[in-house]
């Protein structure tokens, strides 16, 4: 079989998966928003636009829409600042460097329900260390889990704990590929660290940092589990996003119509933001 052949045929099996496993499921929910039905083995009632007006007519929906966008641009903007931070000093020389960078990614290969686990044992009422922490200081006891801000706090906290260690392994694998003779050359010239970070690193960081901006934006617009896990979107919908709103409106109140238009509301926005973000930062821009 010749190369071109067998470039086709890879070609081709991708794009018979991609369309199974997302163009087919992406489809059904989206034919599923046009229907009122309680349940899967139902019989569907054609509404047309009707779950969309009732969904964008309720508040529920725009409180889990700016829910999901304080979390998102929370999470997103302390990771990618931690992120950078921390690979600046991993890609410095020091003794125990490669431990370091070992022990760095730790929390990324966790299960996301362990590091949960742990995060709620940190701020157990009787055994917590953050609670004897905050006890210690002579502060006032944080309710986690029953205060609307702390228990957004709390999984802002957990998801930047979880993925900021991916983010750091691509800025740091990006670091390695700076020449160091810009360094050189800008040591030379009298400019101080801080100089050379903004004039050096940051810019040779840009491609990096436009595609680590995208996916974190699209992966933590949609996470679910650590919400659910940690707060199951409470006290009061308080953290609930447009993921759980969609999944409880569907699974527990039975409306799997208005369920599955939430869902298509919040794909239609991301793609919209997607492509206004590749208008304005295009991945080959110098």
């Amino acid at each position: 079989m010749s190369s071109k052949a067998t470039f086709m045929s890879f070609l081709v099996i991708g794009l018979l998966i991609t369309l199974t496993l997302i163009a087919a499921p992406v489809t059904y929910a989206i034919t599923l928003s046009f229907y009122s039905l309680d349940s899967f083995v139902g019989d569907p009632e054609w509404v047309g636009l009707g779950n969309y007006a009732k969904v964008l007519a309720s508040s529920e929906f725009w409180n889990a829409l700016k829910n999901g966008l304080i979390y998102a641009f929370a999470t997103i903007f302390l990771q990618v600042v931690l992120g950078i931070g921390m690979a600046l000093v991993l890609n410095q020389v020091f003794f125990g460097r490669n431990v370091v960078r070992g022990l760095s990614i730790l929390p990324y290969l966790l299960p996301t329900v362990v590091m949960v686990l742990v995060f709620k044992w940190m701020v157990d009422g009787s055994i917590g260390v953050i609670t004897a922490g905050v006890e210690w200081l002579g502060l006032p006891p944080i309710y986690w889990f029953e205060s609307p801000l702390a228990a957004m706090l709390s999984v802002i906290m957990v998801s930047v704990w979880l993925w900021t260690p991916f983010v750091t392994t691509a800025f740091l694998a990006a670091m390695q590929t700076v020449p160091g003779s810009l360094y050189e050359a800008a040591k030379v010239d009298g400019t101080n660290a801080v100089q050379r970070f903004f004039h050096i690193t940051l810019p040779m960081l840009k491609p990096v940092l436009t595609v680590i901006i995208l996916l974190r934006a699209v992966w933590m617009f949609n996470k679910f589990d650590v919400i659910w896990l940690l707060t199951g979107g409470g006290p009061v919908g308080s953290t609930e996003h447009l993921a759980i709103l969609a999944y409880t409106t569907a699974f527990s109140q039975f409306d799997i119509g208005a369920g599955a238009a939430i869902a298509t509301i919040s794909f239609l926005i991301l793609s919209l933001a997607v492509f206004i973000y590749f208008f304005f930062f295009p991945l080959d821009a110098e």
